[in-house]
């Protein structure tokens, strides 16, 4: 288990699209109320339906309501559902992700959401990489000035290069540099780097170094333990000094757990956090 000094620092959501996994999407609210939780963030929550009807995305919001727990993160429209790696970048979804965007936005603003995650989208093949990354760039600025007309941020990942071998934005480096483009385009300052620690640690970074060199656009950041990506005591990453340095960063923001159970059980997964850390209200009062 995790040493509670440290992990009392923080406040934790729990995302929706790995965990709990075993059950319906609408039943995962209920499950991570159950388990103690009572934030959640998710992936694109339909599939390649980049503007689903009123019913499916009311279905969302009361399963939700209903559960007690607040969605703080959601992706805009991703196609992770079949092995995209976000729509931002890629010009045949041009059309579909600036229809999404105000959609996305729509529902985040409904539940309080207060982050918006763009994955960038997969290098294509016979398109220049600059034609794609001027692309983004107009895409991610629409992205956040819709953030910004709902109070949120804007975040950029970085994914692993052993799994996503044609994203670009393989070191917190690069999503950075994005990150600081989108910001001197729409003077709105509300991009931020969402810092996922298990791809930064799969790509070989120093987290350590990570963390205090980007502190300052550190919006977000989302644990697995590496090797595996299960829950934390499963790998071999030093969550405890992790979550002090996070601590001595100044991060006040959510931890997100984006782990596969090693089980496959999700229920079973959390025995590393104390059930009384579980639930965002009381975890923040005690950070």
């Amino acid at each position: 288990m995790i040493d509670v000094t440290a992990a009392a620092k923080h406040h934790y959501t729990v995302n929706l699209s790995i965990l709990f996994g075993e059950l319906p999407l609408l039943e995962r609210p209920a499950a991570a109320a159950a388990a103690g939780f009572t934030a959640a963030e998710l992936w694109w929550p339909f599939g390649e339906e980049h503007d689903p009807s009123e019913a499916g995305i009311d279905a969302l919001r009361k399963a939700f309501t209903d559960a007690g727990v607040r969605l703080t993160g959601l992706n805009f429209l991703d196609d992770l559902s079949k092995g995209a790696r976000g729509t931002v970048s890629v010009p045949s979804e041009r059309d579909r992700f600036r229809a999404n965007v105000p959609v996305a936005a729509g529902i985040a603003g409904s539940l309080g959401t207060k982050a918006l995650n763009a994955l960038y989208g997969n290098r294509v093949e016979g398109v220049e990489a600059a034609e794609q990354d001027a692309l983004a760039l107009e895409n991610l600025v629409l992205a956040a000035e819709a953030a910004h007309e709902i109070g949120a941020i804007l975040l950029i990942e970085a994914l692993n290069k052993a799994e996503s071998p044609d994203y670009p934005l393989v070191s917190a480096a690069a999503a950075v540099e994005v990150v600081d483009k989108v910001n001197a385009a729409t003077g709105l300052g509300n991009a931020r780097f969402l810092c996922d620690l298990y791809h930064l640690a799969k790509n070989g970074e120093d987290l350590a170094q990570v963390i205090d060199t980007y502190a300052d656009r550190i919006g977000h950041v989302q644990i697995a333990d590496n090797p595996g990506r299960n829950e934390p005591g499963t790998g071999g990453l030093d969550f405890e000094d992790l979550f002090a340095r996070l601590t001595a960063a100044g991060y006040t923001g959510p931890i997100g757990l984006e782990y596969r159970p090693s089980t496959g059980v999700s229920a079973d997964s959390f025995e590393w956090l104390p059930r009384e850390l579980r639930a965002a209200e009381q975890q923040h009062a005690a950070g």
